[in-house]
């Protein structure tokens, strides 16, 4: 079968017209609200993407609301432990920052103006969300709000798993098939 008894995630990965690289959400339709361990797990799962798509150490942001750690916000937790987990190494291959807000994971002017001073602010890669709806919201509004190409794959699987909404065009599900054939090709699959 599928399992390998790897935690199962969803990507998906986009390219926005007017932003200078693709970027990759996750996990926007498959692990409903993680916990610390299984957020480890999705991370893992999403750098090997990266590095399939050739980016050697993707920068995540591990996205909350606020860009500060608030007791009453357990994302703003799980991101600082993310973060610390990445600097005492024990999340390889990637560099992880957070609590990072949207706007300033993505934008080097807004984490500038804010005094965010941070390898990984206004240069994400992978925006690493909390919860499903944080994730599925945002992922849908690039997908209707700007001109982009959008492909969604299940990753942990023993293959890439194509998995697409309903209402994707041909052409993300086209998209979507590449890619699962490129992370295959880089797992020697």
């Amino acid at each position: 079968g599928l399992r390998t008894g790897k935690t199962l995630s969803h990507v998906y990965i986009h390219e926005v017209k007017g932003y200078d690289r693709i970027f990759f959400i996750s996990d926007p339709a498959f692990n409903m609200y993680p916990d610390l361990k299984i957020k480890i797990d999705i991370i893992k799962n999403v750098v090997e993407l990266a590095h399939a798509f050739g980016v050697s150490c993707p920068k995540v942001a591990a996205l909350a609301a606020v860009e500060v750690v608030n007791p009453d916000m357990p994302p703003t937790i799980d991101a600082a432990l993310l973060t610390q987990m990445s600097r005492r190494g024990q999340i390889k291959g990637c560099i992880i920052d957070g609590p990072l807000a949207l706007d300033n994971a993505i934008s080097p002017e807004s984490a500038h103006h804010k005094g965010i001073k941070s390898e990984v602010a206004g240069y994400a890669d992978i925006l690493h969300v909390p919860n499903i709806e944080s994730g599925n919201m945002l992922a849908k509004a690039i997908v209707y709000f700007s001109e982009n190409r959008t492909a969604g794959i299940v990753l942990g699987a023993a293959a890439p798993v194509v998995l697409t909404s309903r209402a994707d065009s041909a052409e993300t599900k086209l998209l979507s098939i590449a890619s699962a054939v490129a992370l295959a090709a880089h797992q020697g699959k």
